[in-house]
């Protein structure tokens, strides 16, 4: 174990009612020395600390100032669901306050969360975009107004407050807000004024998420008529917003992808808590049609960034793929709640890809650039479009709701590493430090990513026998491990190692994960890619970028798959990482004529100068120079 043992926290965004059907439940999770603890100790120095000078000058601040009556001046924003910035970026410092005191943080949550306080009005509403620029006219606009959808994020920051510091200062904001919305909301003949949701779902997990924490079932109750009037055209029967079919009934996700995403994780919420089999079974019919179809090898969703939206069965471009980071959190945040739903270890294997992939490619290794989207090709001579589809990293962005999102999930990872049930301990994912439930803890040591040795230690055990669980990657072909005199290589059930023991203090089990690069093809119906490789090892996606590539850009460039990969760890390099060398080659393209198309018999030579391919990380990519990149490389 480390020297200093990390802090564990039990902490999180999902706290399960004591009546969930759920199989798991989240464990505390202490992160030690190692990737991800790097990795959110940018989070918890730079991204975090940033926030409150980004939102005041962006004007967030400002309109709550106004809203509150303490300042003149006028909205500033371009979108009606600006405050949802402030509320992610609360509930960033609150998870990163349950991690570690600061003094200076805790001044500016409390400063902001007493100037949201004070920007309610007095019946619980509370929206700057509408009681500033509207007039005060109230949900006159639900297909693009946003109102619930930043009383959503609102409720989560509050939830998120009240678990790390106790206080209910913005747990009341939340709850007078969530119960002005019940009073407001409801179906034909409840008595109510308003049969309508939101163009964009997200107040529906978290109203459930307020009912575990308060124990009102008014708000359980609330979630599940949101969720179940989705489908039956109150915006219009648009995909888009999640209206053109009921959830129940859905085969395909479809429209806007965090939309569709943030809608399917209150689904499964509900059928967690109430044990909706009808819920559950769409979840599971519609997170298969997503990663077996719609699923692009980052784990990154989204193929349009017209209506940033999912498109159609294997439609997964390359340069124009839109994998909004902001979609892969929310793939994260469900395929979490479908993984403790049902035990099962296939969704802590995609969560694991999107983490290391498309989600940590949002971030700049210092914490103070992000991506909006995250493509999976830019290509020679690339013209970048600014903005917030730029595929450039920006300070900030006009629609700034990535970057305080990736801060909540980094300052939240240790709920999504492990869980427990009655039978013991499953470890999700792995890190140096330490895993607990009920009377359970295990020490773990890992250079992973890089090494796939992960060396576990019991320290806490009850005497009676209880089983270890390990989540076998399904990327992994090849595993070995050692407990005590005993070896095993497998089989697993559907992806776990289950090791069932009495066990001692001090007891130790090594998984040894096969990391070997490896060439991916993609499945033939994925037109954007056919005839190509990428390049993977472990958990990591690898893509090629020009800075690494002189004498040329990456257009031109071939993989020769007959020639075995390489790994070289360079310490030097984008903070530390392994690369993986392939051999390749340059072609001789023709000088471009009047027309970029000739006979099939008249194709250009094939071969080339012979060149090495450095693969770097996707996560790393865009942290040196703007210039090309690609992760599916043509193999002729």
């Amino acid at each position: 174990m480390p020297r200093t043992r990390p802090a564990l926290s039990s902490t999180g965004p999902v706290r399960l009612g004591p009546d969930s059907r759920a199989a798991l439940r989240p464990a505390a999770v202490g992160i030690g020395p190692g990737f991800w603890h790097a990795r959110r100790a940018t989070n918890a120095h730079a991204s975090i600390p940033q926030g409150p000078a980004l939102l005041e000058t962006a004007g967030n601040l400002h309109n709550l100032r106004l809203a509150a009556g303490t300042a003149a001046g006028v909205f500033q924003g371009a979108y009606p669901f600006v405050d949802t910035d402030v509320y992610k970026w609360l509930e960033a410092a609150a998870w990163q306050l349950a991690q570690a005191p600061d003094d200076d943080l805790a001044g500016e949550v409390g400063r902001i969360v007493a100037l949201v306080a004070d920007a309610q009005q007095p019946d619980g509403y509370l929206n700057t975009w509408f009681q500033l620029v509207k007039g005060g006219e109230r949900y006159q606009d639900l297909r693009w107004g946003h109102e619930l959808y930043c009383a959503g994020h609102l409720i989560q920051a509050a939830v998120a407050h009240h678990r790390a510091t106790a206080s209910d200062e913005l747990l009341d904001v939340a709850r007078k807000f969530a119960d002005h919305i019940d009073s407001v909301f409801g179906p034909p003949g409840s008595g109510k004024p308003i049969d309508g949701i939101d163009g964009h779902p997200e107040v529906e997990t978290a109203l459930v998420e307020l009912h575990r924490e308060t124990g009102e079932r008014r708000y359980l109750h609330l979630a599940a008529y949101f969720v179940d009037r989705y489908g039956h055209g109150l915006l219009g029967g648009e995909a888009y917003c999640q209206d053109r079919v009921p959830v129940r009934e859905a085969t395909d996700v479809e429209g806007h992808a965090v939309r569709q995403l943030y809608l399917l994780a209150a689904a499964t919420d509900l059928a967690t808590e109430t044990g909706d089999a009808e819920l559950r079974s769409a979840a599971e019919r519609l997170w298969h049609a997503m990663t077996t179809t719609k699923t692009h090898l980052t784990g990154g969703l989204g193929a349009h960034h017209d209506e940033e939206d999912f498109g159609d069965p294997y439609e997964l471009p390359n340069e124009r793929a839109y994998c909004e980071t902001c979609a892969a959190i929310a793939s994260i945040q469900w395929s979490w709640r479908m993984a403790l739903l049902t035990g099962e270890a296939r969704y802590s294997d995609l969560i694991e890809r999107t983490l290391y992939n498309g989600f940590l490619a949002g971030v700049s290794l210092d914490g103070e650039r992000w991506l909006y989207v995250n493509p999976l090709q830019v290509r020679d001579g690339h013209t970048d479009p600014g903005g917030d589809q730029s595929a450039r990293r920006t300070r900030w962005f006009r629609c700034a709701c990535c970057p305080p999102n990736v801060m909540r999930l980094l300052a939240s990872l240790e709920h999504y590493l492990a869980s427990g049930d009655d039978n013991g301990l499953q470890i999700h994912q792995y890190v140096t430090g330490l895993y607990t439930s009920d009377q359970v803890t295990v020490g773990c040591e890992t250079d992973y990513p890089w090494n796939g040795t992960i060396a576990l230690t019991v320290e806490e055990t009850p005497a009676d026998p209880w089983t270890l669980s390990l989540r076998i990657p399904q990327w992994c072909r090849e595993f070995r491990v050692r407990c005590g005199e005993k070896t095993y290589e497998g089989p697993t059930d559907d992806g776990w190692l289950r090791l069932h023991r009495t066990w001692a203090s001090g007891d130790k089990v090594v998984l040894e994960l096969a990391l070997e690069p490896r060439l991916t093809t993609a499945d033939p119906r994925v037109d954007a890619v056919r005839g190509c490789v990428a390049i993977e090892r472990g958990p990591l996606v690898h893509c090629l970028e020009g800075v690494d590539h002189s004498g040329g850009g990456l257009d031109d460039i071939v993989v020769d798959t007959t020639r075995p990969l390489a790994v070289k760890h360079r310490p030097d390099l984008l903070g530390g990482v392994t690369t993986v060398v392939a051999a390749g080659r340059r072609r001789h393209l023709p000088e471009a004529g009047w027309w970029p198309y000739s006979a099939a018999d008249e194709s250009p030579q094939q071969d080339g100068e012979p060149v090495e391919l450095t693969a770097v990380p996707y996560y790393a990519w865009a942290n040196r120079e703007d210039g090309s990149m690609r992760v599916w490389l043509p193999t002729s």
